[in-house]
């Protein structure tokens, strides 16, 4: 009986909420382990839609949900989704929902900040949702961040923002903004801490515990491999790691307690923001692939760019990730092309290689090289076997198997929760 850790194969966006969802309903616990509100999950359930940012998917099936240590934590941001899940109907208990004591906080200088840099570097944006995520991990690694704990002794927070204030407010200065003062960031943490402060826990050692009691955790990560701060394609990725190994480091467990990996990817290719995309197709396909496959932010309601399957970034991530398994989402998205194009290499500086460079020049300056497969005329949408599926498309399917180096282990062919194959069950692996 394996753990598992669900992780983005590509730049995010690939339908992990879904997928998460569904495999929720084999676990126990659902993990959050890293990211923070910029993180968009939208599930689509027996017709209504749910969008979430901070809190676990598991939470719509009223499993047991966590928000550990590797997580940035807005608090008005989290009881915002909670409010607005209760409106729907979803009530958000301490019975349900634990949050790791030493998780990190947003705050709206984290925002502000966040907001006035991307502002000023118009000409090489990044990308950020200015949500203050970036910010707020600079202060983690800084040692002068608030945490969650903070807010249960309130006479010591005034020195720790101070502490922090002495650092943002020389930054202010530099930037000819107004300072911020203690008092009004006090009084707002002292506002929302009775609020937040029933969903404070220890989550190591709740982890350690559940798992010696035989209960089956899943790993939920955010955004995708390709965002990754040391694997992703920087700087234009996001500022924390969202490889499977920061399951274990941004929950408190050992890294022996995950069992399985599984990376989600899309049977082609999108991203949001700034930076390389060598497959991105800016033309009719592209917005084709867009408009059938709602290619909009959850978070941001950007318009994703979109292009054709890139083989190379997942046989990468799969390997960086230490991905056992593929979920493969919107494959019918693709129903009714008469072709349909991968990228299998690159070409650089006149060669031909096999994986994407480090360096933000070359990645800029690599060239996909496709090949095709006829496409299937016949829907997949609403699949829920390989035998509904065409021969094609299972080509297809297999195909990519082949270019990644790794099975796949379910199929998503609609939005909707019970439109999945699955070809191998990650938690009895």
């Amino acid at each position: 009986m394996a753990n598992v850790a669900v992780v983005g194969s590509q730049w995010g966006d690939e339908g992990k909420g879904k997928i998460v969802d569904w495999l929720s309903a084999q676990a126990d616990i659902v993990v959050r382990f890293q990211g923070g509100h910029n993180a968009g999950h939208t599930l689509v359930i027996d017709g209504a839609t749910y969008k979430m940012s901070l809190l676990p998917s598991g939470i719509l099936r009223g499993k047991l949900s966590v928000i550990g240590n590797g997580v940035v934590l807005d608090p008005k941001a989290l009881l915002e989704e909670i409010d607005r899940l209760a409106a729907q109907g979803v009530a958000i208990t301490p019975e349900v929902l634990r949050v790791a004591e030493n998780t990190v906080l947003i705050l709206p200088l984290h925002q502000e900040l966040d907001a006035i840099r991307e502002a000023a570097t118009s000409a090489n944006r990044i990308g950020t949702t200015k949500r203050g995520i970036g910010p707020a991990y600079e202060d983690k690694v800084g040692r002068r961040a608030i945490r969650l704990m903070d807010l249960a002794d309130l006479p010591s927070l005034k020195p720790k923002l101070e502490r922090l204030l002495a650092h943002h407010n020389a930054l202010r200065r530099g930037l000819d903004l107004p300072e911020f003062a203690v008092a009004p960031l006090y009084d707002e943490l002292a506002a929302v801490a009775p609020r937040v402060l029933p969903f404070m826990d220890s989550v190591w050692a709740l982890l350690d515990r559940k798992r010696r009691e035989g209960k089956r955790i899943l790993f939920e990560g955010a955004q995708g491999a390709l965002l990754d701060i040391d694997h992703g394609t920087y700087p234009f990725v996001t500022s924390s790691n969202t490889v499977a190994a920061q399951a274990a480091t941004g929950s408190g467990i050992g890294p022996s307690a995950i069992g399985y990996v599984l990376g989600i990817c899309k049977s082609y290719t999108t991203r949001v923001g700034a930076g390389p995309f060598p497959t991105e197709q800016e033309n009719e396909i592209g917005r084709l692939i867009g408009d059938r496959g709602r290619e909009f932010g959850t978070v941001t309601g950007r318009r994703r760019r979109c292009g054709w399957f890139d083989a190379v970034l997942v046989r990468q991530t799969v390997r960086t990730s230490g991905i056992d398994g593929l979920a493969l989402t919107k494959l019918d998205i693709l129903d009714g092309f008469d072709e349909i194009k991968v990228c299998v290499g690159y070409r650089l500086d006149g060669r031909i290689i096999d994986y994407l460079p480090a360096s933000e020049h070359a990645q800029s300056q690599v060239v996909p090289c496709y090949e095709s497969i006829a496409g299937w005329k016949e829907q997949t949408a609403g699949a829920r076997s390989w035998a509904d599926l065409p021969a094609q498309a299972i080509k297809y399917v297999r195909w990519i198997e082949e270019l990644v180096g790794c099975p796949v282990a379910l199929l998503s062919t609609s939005p909707e929760r019970d439109d999945t194959i699955l070809v191998r069950n990650p938690f009895e692996n």
